[in-house]
C-alpha cells in the first residue's frame, strides 16, 4: 500500500516550472511533500527561487488522480517508489544536481553498497571488448561491487550477465517504465536481475521507451556510480553521453585503449586524450586509482592514541574508525557539515598526518 505522502510526493513532480532543484528547496524548507502542498502562498512564495507564480501552481494543483493510479498500479507489482529525501535512494545519484526526484526500484540489491561501478559500451562490441568487461567484473568479484548498466544490447549485457555469474549485484537502469522491458530479448536477463539485484527508473509505470529517455537514463548510471569504465565507443553514443556526464559530476572515468584505426575504441581515444577518462590499462591500477587495493607501505612510527581535534575533524575522524575509505561525498553526507566546515576540518587532518588522501577523492586513516 502507499502513503498520503507518496501521492504528493509523485504530484510535485507534476507541478509546471518546479523542476527538481527548486522542489528540493521546498522540502529542505517544509520537511515533506505533504507540508509543501498545506503551506499558504505567502510562505511558498519566500522560498528561495519559487516566488508568487510557481507558488500560486502549487496551491493551483488538486488532481491527484494520476499519482493515484501510479501507486496503485506499482504497488500490484512489488515496485517501490524512492523519492529523493528516502533513506534507500541512491545517496551518490542524491548529490548530483539533476538528480530525480522519484525513482521506480525492484529488487533485492542495496542501491546505496559501498562500492559500485558501471561498465558501459557499444552495442556492437568487438570479442575483445567482450573479454575486456568478462575480466573486469571478475577481477572485482573479490571487492564486493555492484555492478551497474543500462541494460542494452552489447557491452550492458555482458556485463550483467558476468556480474550475474559471479553471483555480484547488478543494478539495470531502465529508459522506459517497469510494464515493459527494453530490449524484448533481454526480459529473461531483467527477471534474473530483480532476484539478483534489481531494475530502476525514473519512468512512471505505462511509459515507454523514447530516444530522449536514454540521455537521462544515462545520467542516472552515471551519478550511482562511484566509477565509470567505458570498453568501447565510437565518438559519438550514449556511452559518450554518460561518460562526460560521469566527468562533470566529478566522479572517476575510465575507457579501455583500442587500437587507433578501430572505430569502436576511436570514443575511448578521445576521452583519454581529452583527459576526461583515465586509460585503463590494468585491473591493479583501476583498483588502486580507486583506493580499493591496499599498498604495501613500510611500517610507520606508532601514532598517538589521542588526538586534540575540533568538533568537526572529530566527526570526520570518527566516521573513518567506523568504515574507510570513505569518498569525499559520502564523508558530506554522513558527517552532516557544511562545504566549508567539512573542507576544513579535512585540510586540517591532512596536515596533522591524522588522515590521507587517496585517488578518486576518498580518504583513509593514515
Amino acid at each position: 500500500m502507499y502513503t498520503q505522502e507518496q501521492i504528493y510526493q509523485l504530484s510535485l513532480t507534476r507541478i509546471p516550472d518546479l523542476g527538481s532543484i527548486l522542489t528540493r528547496y521546498l522540502i529542505d524548507h517544509f520537511g515533506s511533500a505533504t507540508a509543501v502542498f498545506s503551506a499558504r502562498l505567502k510562505e511558498l512564495s519566500a522560498v528561495e527561487g519559487i516566488g508568487t507564480y510557481r507558488a500560486s501552481q502549487i496551491k493551483k494543483f488538486k488532481d491527484h488522480s494520476l499519482a493515484e493510479e501510479e501507486l496503485s498500479a506499482i504497488s500490484a507489482k512489488n515496485i517501490e517508489l524512492l523519492f529523493i529525501t528516502d533513506e534507500k535512494y541512491p545517496w551518490r545519484l542524491r548529490n548530483c544536481p539533476d538528480a530525480p526526484l522519484v525513482l521506480f526500484y525492484k529488487g533485492t540489491a542495496n542501491l546505496n553498497h559501498n562500492r559500485t561501478v558501471s561498465i558501459i559500451g557499444s552495442r556492437h562490441h568487438t570479442e575483445y571488448g567482450r573479454w575486456a568487461t568478462e575480466q573486469l567484473v571478475q577481477a572485482l568479484q573479490p571487492y564486493q561491487v555492484s555492478i551497474i548498466s543500462g541494460l542494452a544490447y552489447g557491452i550492458d549485457a555482458i556485463a550483467h550477465k558476468a556480474a550475474l555469474q559471479q553471483k555480484m549485484d547488478t543494478i539495470g537502469v531502465l529508459a522506459h517504465g517497469f510494464k515493459t522491458i527494453y530490449p524484448g530479448l533481454h526480459r529473461s536477463l531483467a527477471f534474473e536481475m530483480i532476484e539478483r539485484g534489481g531494475l530502476l527508473t525514473e519512468f512512471l509505470y505505462n511509459e515507454l521507451p523514447d530516444r530522449h529517455h536514454f540521455p537521462k537514463r544515462n545520467r542516472i548510471v552515471a551519478g550511482m556510480s562511484d566509477a565509470t569504465v567505458i570498453i568501447e565507443t565510437a565518438v559519438k553514443g550514449g556511452s559518450m553521453i554518460t561518460a562526460d556526464l560521469a566527468f562533470q559530476y566529478n566522479r572517476d572515468v575510465f575507457a579501455l585503449p583500442g587500437r587507433i584505426n578501430d572505430a569502436k575504441s576511436s570514443g575511448c581515444l578521445q576521452l583519454i586524450a581529452e583527459n576526461k577518462a583515465t586509460a585503463f590499462i590494468s585491473h591493479t591500477h583501476f583498483l588502486e586509482t580507486l583506493g580499493w587495493m591496499e599498498i604495501k607501505k613500510k611500517k610507520k612510527a606508532e601514532k598517538p592514541l589521542f588526538y586534540d581535534l575540533s568538533p568537526q575533524e572529530q566527526i570526520i575522524y570518527n566516521l573513518l574508525q567506523e568504515k574507510q575509505p570513505l569518498h569525499i561525498d559520502e564523508i558530506y553526507l554522513l558527517g552532516k557539515l557544511s562545504s566549508s566546515e567539512m573542507a576544513a576540518a579535512i585540510l586540517n587532518l591532512e596536515l596533522q598526518n591524522i588522515i590521507i588522501p587517496l585517488p578518486g577523492k576518498n580518504y583513509k586513516l593514515s
